[in-house]
């Protein structure tokens, strides 16, 4: 019986292109035992180069052990997984020679292609970043042989790095002006889908737990749960993959997370910071129905910032509120990414409060159900709004 062998493997890129590197690991199928490890920098190159090239290292690296075992190849990258099985069709040149480069190797179709979420590949992220944060050709490796795969027809480079030596992910062109290398940490907040309220108009808050998704709005968190996991991928490269996940405690944002959370094999912490408005005596009520009973008030609650529906909150306590949990993900440590699972009114808060406008104008920024926003909150209070209610429909599975 042919010996059996896991690759784990993984490659990321700080930019897309930008300072890039994989990592990879052989390990005995039966005993989980680690028999070898690979990782090396490519100077610049995309997220999807460097998980290819971190695939072919650990091919290389497993028939280096034994060219007769039977793999199985494990990868959170969806896309090098459809493409190796040939499901999805190969484009990108470098991505095709490196592909050809492991069919050279091994029988793919002999080949258990599976994908894994992100949190089931650590060992293999691990070395992608340990590769990344050296900035040069080192490799790792036990046993010793020198096993290394051809570096992509791209540019070498430095990444660049800061008085302390760590590396730095570039600015992309565009980004919110600044003169230092301060690191971020990135908030992806995201609405929750459709509930029947959300089709009424009506004011769900914070006072109740609120209706759970309908149909309509658990397709639509699949659809956000879909765009989020590209974040860092294959969009938006300069930002770090999601590695943490929080929602407020309605039921609707939960259910939204649960989605979220598979895709990314993410746990879900919750947080009421993050919760909706209280709309207190407006709760369940449509805005006509509010125009009847207190005429006048909804409008100047949404531009006045100050006003307060009866036991409820003006947007200026939603402000409070939601900079406080704004404050305390900022605090807990930068360069990372956290989604939040949030609501249409705490999350133009977020963004309101994040490129300091007014809170009487925030009413003025579109949130549709499961649209994405993207937040980098600094430590001098000069954030970036890098996306602002994109909508999750239409964008696909990457490749």
């Amino acid at each position: 019986m042919a010996r059996r062998l896991v690759v784990e493997a993984d490659g990321g890129s700080r930019g897309n292109p930008g300072p890039a590197g994989y990592g990879a690991l052989v390990r005995d199928a039966d005993s989980g035992q680690v028999l070898a490890e690979r990782h090396g920098f490519l100077g610049v190159a995309t997220n999807n180069v460097a998980e290819y090239s971190g695939l072919l290292a650990g091919v290389q690296a497993a028939v280096a052990i034994d060219p007769d075992a039977a793999l199985e190849v494990r990868m959170d990258s969806r896309l090098v997984v459809e493409q190796m099985r040939g499901v999805w069709k190969t484009k990108h040149e470098d991505m095709r020679r490196l592909g050809e480069q492991v069919r050279a190797l091994v029988d793919v179709e002999r080949v258990v292609w599976t994908w894994v979420p992100r949190a089931q590949n650590s060992a293999a992220d691990r070395l992608a970043n340990q590769a990344m944060d050296a900035g040069g050709p080192e490799l790792a490796e036990v046993p010793a042989e020198d096993v290394r795969p051809a570096a992509p027809s791209v540019t070498p480079g430095p990444a660049q790095a800061d008085p302390g030596g760590a590396p730095m992910r570039p600015r992309v062109s565009g980004s919110a002006v600044r003169f230092d290398d301060a690191r971020p940490v990135t908030v992806v907040l995201v609405r929750h889908g459709q509930t029947t309220m959300t089709v009424s108009r009506g004011y769900s808050g914070s006072s109740e737990p609120g209706p759970p998704l309908d149909q309509t709005g658990q397709e639509q968190a699949r659809a956000a749960a879909a765009l989020v996991e590209r974040v860092g991928r294959d969009l938006w490269g300069d930002i770090p993959y999601p590695g943490e996940l929080v929602a407020s405690p309605m039921v609707r944002t939960q259910q939204t997370a649960a989605i979220v959370a598979e895709r990314l094999g993410l746990p879900v912490r919750t947080d009421a910071a993050f919760q909706e408005a209280d709309f207190g005596a407006w709760q369940g009520l449509t805005p006509e129905q509010i125009e009847t009973g207190w005429p006048g008030m909804l409008e100047r609650w949404h531009t006045e910032a100050d006003v307060r529906p009866p036991g409820g909150e003006s947007i200026v306590d939603v402000g409070r509120r939601l900079g406080a949990g704004l404050d305390g993900l900022l605090a807990a440590g930068a360069d990372r990414t956290v989604v939040v699972v949030s609501h249409a009114v705490a999350i133009r808060a977020c963004l309101g409060l994040a490129i300091g406008a007014q809170p009487s104008s925030w009413s003025r920024l579109r949130v549709a159900p499961a649209s994405v926003s993207i937040v980098r909150l600094y430590p001098d209070g000069r954030h970036e709004v890098a996306v602002a209610g994109a909508p999750s429909e239409g964008w696909g599975p990457r490749g």
